[in-house]
């Protein structure tokens, strides 16, 4: 079976959503491991930066912290003042490896320089590139810009909405391509294999979120999407197996 519309990545990459959120704690050591048993080849998770420097891997970026146990910003809270299910950035690389593609949600765009320098650290002695393999998501244009001006060699993606594209998708998709800006990420129900069509037209690769069900999954697979995220990590491997079966 052959998509309908042929990926610009190949093959399209499975990207677990906060790890193995259906099996285990979402953003957890163990929630990203399993994903990596389980077949994923990418993991996803929103990044912070503590107050001493350290990325760490939180969605909502607030915890309970201090004598009263008030709700405080990550961005104000040191390291060792966080809860420990809560892992940094160079915590999961000592427990994952390196072998795994990864896409990181920029909550706070100040994260950035802490995760390049982590990344950086994880592959001395690997051989191998790993900005190469990192995903910065970002729903601002002008701050993916930012980024591209600073780090050439990192991969980065535009998470957005369809509604939110101001003029348009195809303004999108040239403002995207003219500034370097290798993917855009989509809610699942955003997409039609005319605007996959519309953004390869352009060399963007196009990024689908929320996709559950199998039926999403194959879809999705189907209209040439180059990255699916899931919580239901047996589900997207089912899937990515199906329509792709020489691929890894």
């Amino acid at each position: 079976m052959a998509p309908r519309i042929s990926p610009l990545h190949m093959p399209p990459i499975g990207f677990a959503h906060r790890g193995a959120r259906a099996q285990e704690r979402e953003n957890t050591l163990a929630a990203f491991s399993l994903a990596l048993e389980m077949g994923a080849a990418g993991l996803e998770s929103d990044v912070w930066v503590t107050v001493d420097g350290h990325a760490v891997l939180d969605h909502d970026g607030r915890v309970r912290s201090g004598r009263l146990r008030r709700r405080r910003p990550i961005p104000d809270c040191r390291r060792d003042e966080l809860p420990d299910h809560i892992p940094t950035l160079a915590e999961l690389y000592d427990a994952c490896g390196t072998d795994f593609e990864l896409s990181l949600d920029l909550k706070d765009a100040d994260a950035a320089p802490a995760v390049i320098a982590t990344v950086d650290g994880a592959g001395v002695g690997t051989g191998r590139q790993l900005r190469e393999r990192l995903w910065l998501c970002h729903p601002d244009v002008d701050t993916l810009v930012g980024l591209r001006d600073q780090w050439p060699d990192v991969r980065l993606c535009n998470s957005t909405r369809l509604s939110r594209m101001d003029h348009g998708p195809e303004r999108r998709a040239a403002v995207l391509a003219e500034a370097g800006i290798d993917s855009v990420n989509l809610h699942q129900t955003d997409w039609t294999g005319g605007l996959v069509t519309l953004f390869h037209r352009f060399g963007v690769l196009c990024f689908g979120w929320d996709a559950q069900q199998p039926r999403v999954l194959n879809e999705l697979l189907d209209m040439g999407i180059d990255a699916v995220y899931s919580d239901h990590v047996d589900r997207m491997r089912h899937a990515l197996a199906a329509w792709y079966p020489d691929e890894r």
